[in-house]
């Protein structure tokens, strides 16, 4: 009798530990399946980089050289639409000339390109300047807007460039002009408000300073300090001048 119930007890032990493997196989499959059903990267593996999409700003943007309207100048590769225009006579020759804003279709902080198109007789306009920097982009890598307003305009054969903007986008206004075929900055306002003031800096290319101003906003009749300090009368191009980054001490017009 006693035999008989220790092999009862034996063969109940021998069941529970063949399940018990069972499971346990189960599960490690399981887990295995999952691991080997994630993609490899060989390039992050090898590099131990993300990957990144190609940057739509890498591509060969090549313009049109003459055209009848200012949509003709649009690259052919299709990722630009016009986003702003103004019409005037930059080079004082009597003719409407165009300067266009282009925005790309899909990515909010690509750059901006800049272009001048000047008038012929026969009403036709010919690409005279490009530039791929003098306009910031609309948007950062946070999805914040720069600047609340923007505009251009053509006034007295000068170009001018608006930003408005609070914080430490600052607001930006900037005059561009001909000097004989040299498309140049030739003046700048940028004002900035924070905690406790205000600040300005003024450029004036034909004058040859720069004027910078301080004022106390903590006190009630916000007292206000200037001072103007003479730079050379440097020729800052159209094509390679960014408005944004124009006072920065690596770009200082001096």
């Amino acid at each position: 009798m006693k035999n008989s119930i220790l092999y009862i007890i034996l063969s109940l032990l021998l069941v529970f530990t063949i399940q018990s493997c069972k499971k346990d196989t189960k599960t490690t499959s399981k887990n295995v399946a999952v691991t080997d059903s994630l993609p490899a990267n060989k390039e992050f593996e090898e590099n131990g980089e993300e990957y990144e999409e190609n940057n739509p700003e890498e591509a060969d943007v090549t313009y049109p050289e003459t055209g009848k309207k200012a949509t003709d100048f649009l690259p052919k590769l299709g990722i630009y639409e016009i986003e702003y225009d103004a019409e005037g006579d930059l080079n004082n020759d009597g003719l409407k000339d165009i300067a266009i804003v282009l925005k790309h279709k899909d990515v909010k902080t690509a750059k901006r390109p800049m272009l001048i198109l000047l008038q012929n007789t026969d009403k036709s306009y010919r690409l005279d300047k490009v530039s791929d920097v003098v306009m910031p982009a609309e948007y950062n890598e946070y999805d914040f807007k720069l600047y609340d307003t923007e505009d251009i305009s053509i006034e007295k054969g000068k170009l001018l460039i608006n930003l408005y903007g609070i914080g430490p986008s600052g607001t930006l206004l900037s005059t561009f002009k001909y000097v004989g075929k040299d498309f140049i900055l030739n003046y700048m306002e940028a004002y900035y408000s924070g905690a406790g003031g205000r600040s300005g800096l003024t450029y004036d290319f034909e004058k040859g300073e720069i004027t910078e101003t301080e004022t106390n906003t903590m006190k009630e009749d916000e007292p206000t300090t200037s001072s103007t300090t003479p730079v050379k009368k440097k020729m800052h191009s159209f094509e390679n001048t960014s408005i944004t980054e124009f006072f920065n001490e690596d770009n200082n017009p001096s």
